[in-house]
């Protein structure tokens, strides 16, 4: 049985180039991406250890073997961070053992009073697993037509696996799954990853599970909407990670060019406003 660590480092060694590593490109490949030995002689270790992370029968690999890894692999600073907290939660003795929690949902008070001050911006309170649980006006009246709130527990993961209309909406609609997927990945536990994916994997189909041990991060871009009403717009995001326990982030969409920018405060200062949200 895999391990998260082990499926990371099998996708990334299967996703690079040789040529990009300077190794030759003429040689006959079986498959794409770098072989075992390949990775194993620019890490310095042996190949028979690392098949024995890949597989998952070595769950702890210390901290100088991670560095050879991501040295080897050529991670980025964000590959690097993932790599430490995959180790960390493949080699925690309760992962695979605790009781599949749900995360809380309730946001603090203190919380809801930031969004307020952030009106009339587009922005929300998340957690991992794309549960929308509180809101700006902003960001209803930039959402309202795209069918995102229209659940009683508003859910971005939900919307972009299993609503028709996040096709339509979403020009670039597998970057922001490979985001979703990604994200479910980053806690707040294991055990909450266990809980949302044993429920919601038999939904979303195999777009969904096919993404769920890939791993690779995926590019920080713009997000792309095409808008029932106000056509293209472009979004950059900025999200703050909320304290620990709270398990839970505020993201900020910020226009990524101007006429998005008129767009959003069309459709912001075109109805009524009817105050912070909360679900």
């Amino acid at each position: 049985m895999g391990t998260p660590l082990g499926d990371f480092v099998r996708a990334k060694r299967d996703s690079i180039r040789p040529a990009d590593l300077g190794l030759p490109a003429y040689q006959r490949r079986r498959a794409p991406g770098l072989r075992r030995s390949e990775l194993a002689g620019r890490a310095g270790i042996s190949v028979e250890y690392l098949t024995r992370i890949e597989q998952g029968r070595d769950r702890n690999p210390s901290d100088p073997v991670l560095k050879a890894l991501a040295d080897a692999l050529d991670l980025d600073a964000t590959e690097r961070d993932h790599l430490r907290y995959l180790a960390k939660i493949t080699g925690s003795p309760c992962a695979g053992h605790a009781r599949p929690t749900r995360p809380g949902t309730t946001v603090r008070p203190a919380v809801r009073r930031v969004l307020g001050l952030l009106e009339p911006s587009v922005a929300f309170v998340t957690n991992r697993q794309g549960d929308v649980l509180a809101y700006t006006d902003g960001f209803a009246a930039v959402v309202r037509d795209t069918g995102l709130l229209d659940a009683a527990e508003p859910s971005i993961t939900r919307w972009v696996f299993t609503d028709p209309r996040a096709r339509t909406v979403l020009p670039e609609w597998d970057q922001v799954a490979d985001e979703q997927v990604f994200n479910l990945w980053l806690g707040p536990s294991v055990e909450s990853f266990d809980w949302f994916t044993a429920r919601f994997a038999p939904v979303a189909g195999a777009e969904f599970t096919r993404r769920l041990h890939r791993h690779l991060p995926p590019a920080r871009v713009p997000l792309t909407i095409d808008h029932p009403r106000a056509g293209r717009l472009r979004w950059d995001r900025e999200t703050l990670d909320l304290p620990t326990p709270d398990a839970q982030q505020v993201v900020v969409w910020l226009p990524a060019d101007e006429a998005t920018a008129g767009a959003a405060d069309r459709l912001r200062f075109g109805r009524e406003r009817t105050g912070l949200r909360a679900v």
